[in-house]
């Protein structure tokens, strides 16, 4: 949306898009390790993750801490050149949400909303490092970015359910109960509903609204239709998909 808006050509568009690529690959994987640090005790109570490498000790303590602090030193790297609200924002979508998420299963059924504010901060934070701001099509987009998050790691977590019971993890996936689907429901059709607003505030053509509004409206139906919530392998299928 953004290059379209700015009418980036094809060269910048491109070395954008591969810089976004790398933070957020970054981003992703930095979360995965400090989770995985902080959750190395329930991890071995739960099958499904008892052989992670911190839970089984493939992999020390030290050495997984050493190899978040170059993810986090590359990360900040890469956005030490860009305007301060930018440069602010960044160091939020690094260090902050993702650092305090693993913490939220401890304290609360909703850590799937915090994750959703900490994985989706790639669109506001492309317009704000090229100086545009945050237009309210975008915090559009972040909303609906946020419901895509509530909705598949729901699902993710659906997995471990029993597990998670005994270990004393919280997620929406305990909290829903009998109403996880009607409530996932909801939760795509904002997604679906914020590709589309977002689009039309940003002019976006019809390619994009067959195949990201549409394409992805049909693929989340079949997905709501065939997913078995009580299994883990179709849970795994649906997020793995």
């Amino acid at each position: 949306m953004a290059a379209r808006a700015l009418h980036l050509e094809v060269p910048a568009f491109t070395s954008l898009l591969i810089l976004g690529f790398i933070g957020a690959s970054l981003l992703h994987s930095a979360g995965c390790i400090w989770n995985d640090i902080l959750d190395r005790e329930f991890d071995r109570q739960v099958e499904r993750t008892k052989n992670r490498p911190i839970a089984a000790g493939t992999i020390s303590v030290f050495g997984a801490v050493v190899f978040l602090f170059i993810h986090i030193a590359i990360m900040l790297r890469m956005i030490w050149n860009v305007e301060q609200d930018a440069f602010i924002f960044g160091v939020i979508s690094i260090v902050v949400l993702p650092g305090v998420y693993p913490f939220m299963k401890r304290i609360t059924y909703w850590p799937q909303a915090w994750l959703g504010l900490a994985m989706n901060c790639g669109a506001p934070m492309a317009w704000l490092a090229l100086g545009q701001g945050l237009p309210t099509s975008i915090k559009i987009l972040y909303a609906g970015t946020w419901a895509w998050t509530m909705w598949y790691d729901t699902i993710y977590a659906c997995q471990d359910k029993r597990d998670d019971v005994k270990a004393g993890v919280k997620s929406t996936a305990l909290l829903f109960g009998t109403w996880i689907k009607p409530i996932l429901f909801g939760f795509a059709s904002a997604l679906v509903a914020s590709l589309y607003i977002a689009g039309v505030m940003t002019n976006m053509g019809t390619y994009y609204h067959l195949i990201s509004v549409l394409g992805g409206a049909l693929y989340l139906a079949h997905d709501m239709y065939t997913v078995d919530l009580d299994s883990p392998k179709a849970c795994w299928d649906s997020v793995s998909a």
